[in-house]
Parts: C-alpha cells; sequence; structure tokens
C-alpha cells in the first residue's frame, strides 16, 4: 500500500513539475516579449515627440517670418505710397511751373514783338524776348528734365510696390500651405502618439498580469521542491530497498521454518 502510494504521489509530482516547468519557461518568454515590445513603443513614442517638437517649431518659425514679413511688407509699402504721392505732387508742381513760365515767355514775347512795332525809337529789343527757354537749355528745359526725373520715378516705384506686393502675396500663400501641411502632420502625429501609448498602457497590464502568474508559479514550484525535488531517497531506490527487505524476511522465514523442522 506505501508503495502504490508512493508511486501515485510520484506521478503526481512529475505532472506538477512538467506543468510548473512549462507554464515557467511560457511565462518567462511572455514577459521577455512583452518587455521587448513596450522597449520598442517606448523608442516609437520618443520618436514622435521629437518629430512633434521639430513640427511645432517649424510652425513657430513660420509664424515668425510671416509676421515679420507683412510688417516689413506694410513698411515698404508705406514708404513707396509716399514716394509715389511726393513725385506724383512735385510732377504736378513742375507741371503747373512749366505752364506758368512758357505763358510768361508767350507774353512776353508778344510784348516785345509789339514794341516793335511802334515807331522808330530807341533800339532797345533787337528780336522778341523769349527768355531761358528750353531750346538754349535753360530753365524750361530743366524743369522739363526734373518733371520726367519724378515721372520715372514714380513709375519705378509703382512698378516696384507691384512686384513686392506680388511676391509678398507668393511668400504668404506658400507658407500657409506649408503651414497647413505641418498642421496636418502634427495631427496625425499625435493620432499616432495616442495609439501608441494605448498600446504601451495594454501591453504594461499584460505585463503585469503575465508577471504576476510567473510570480506564482515560481512560488507553486518552491512548494513542489521540499515533496517532490529534494527527496533524500529516490523512488526507485526506495523500491529497491523494499524488495531487499522482502527478500531477507523470506530468508529469515526460510531459517526459521527449518530450524523448527530439525528440532522436531
Amino acid at each position: 500500500e506505501e508503495a502504490n502510494e508512493e508511486a501515485d504521489h510520484k506521478g503526481w509530482c512529475d505532472t506538477e513539475l512538467s506543468t510548473n516547468e512549462q507554464t515557467r519557461k511560457e511565462k518567462t518568454e511572455s514577459v521577455e516579449t512583452l518587455h521587448a515590445e513596450i522597449d520598442q513603443l517606448e523608442a516609437s513614442l520618443s520618436k514622435l515627440a521629437e518629430d512633434l517638437t521639430e513640427l511645432a517649431k517649424a510652425v513657430a518659425e513660420l509664424d515668425a517670418a510671416m509676421s515679420e514679413a507683412t510688417t516689413l511688407r506694410q513698411e515698404e509699402k508705406a514708404t513707396n505710397e509716399q514716394t509715389i504721392a511726393d513725385a506724383a505732387a512735385a510732377q504736378t508742381a513742375v507741371a503747373q511751373a512749366l505752364t506758368v513760365l512758357k505763358e510768361f515767355y508767350a507774353k512776353a514775347g508778344d510784348a516785345t514783338a509789339f514794341v516793335q512795332q511802334q515807331p522808330a525809337g530807341p533800339e532797345i529789343f533787337d528780336a522778341p524776348y523769349t527768355g531761358m527757354q528750353s531750346e538754349n537749355g535753360g530753365v524750361i528745359g530743366m524743369l522739363e528734365v526734373i518733371e520726367s526725373d519724378f515721372s520715372r520715378l514714380k513709375s519705378e516705384t509703382e512698378a516696384n510696390e507691384n512686384s513686392a506686393s506680388t511676391e509678398h502675396d507668393r511668400f504668404l500663400t506658400e507658407s500657409a500651405s506649408s503651414k497647413k501641411e505641418k498642421h496636418e502632420a502634427e495631427f496625425q502625429l499625435g493620432l499616432d502618439k495616442d495609439q501608441t501609448e494605448f498600446e504601451k498602457s495594454q501591453l504594461e497590464k499584460d505585463l503585469s498580469s503575465v508577471s504576476e502568474e510567473l510570480k506564482q508559479a515560481k512560488l507553486y514550484y518552491g512548494e513542489l521542491k521540499p515533496s517532490c525535488v529534494q527527496v533524500h531517497v529516490s523512488f526507485e531506490e526506495r523500491v529497491h530497498g523494499r524488495e531487499e527487505e522482502i527478500e531477507a524476511l523470506k530468508e529469515a522465514y526460510k531459517t526459521l521454518d527449518r530450524k523448527s523442522q530439525e528440532s522436531a
């Protein structure tokens, strides 16, 4: 009966130890795998955070560049508009001065001609008075050059203003498009980061659960060791010892039986 109990106990120990060993092996591998997956997700989160920081920096730089460009454009526009207004006013003033001078010289010439038509008197004028007009490189010629300069300044400034305005609008359009793309990329990265953080939290829960299961398996193995592993005499040795004991008893019975017969 004792031998049967021991055989049953050995069979139970073999089953429990085998199952426990397999459990500890599987749980250990799961823990290692989960650690590796969590490390990978942490690396991904670090890269996502870095990319988000870079995008935020790029958007801030775009905003600053657009703001600075707008400020400079407003200042340039104000300067150009003032230059155009001043040139137009000056051009008008010079044109008016030319009109006055031309009218003056025309009247002066008529007056001189009228005097020359009077009866003979002192020869004051040899020819009609025309003053310092353009054909002689005089005041009218100089004013016409100045008028032309103001006209050219006005035209060139208007052209520069149109060109600068077009370039500024192009820059703002391209910058706004780039900013939109970066915002969309930033939004997508934010979603990816949230998803990765969720996956990481789930894996951490799994790791906690599996780690607890591994802990319990190790504890159970510790409970099995005294009765199933740390046995001083093996089952086989005990069976062999009992067989020898039985044989010895049989020999003893034979000896007693023989002596009993001899005595009779």
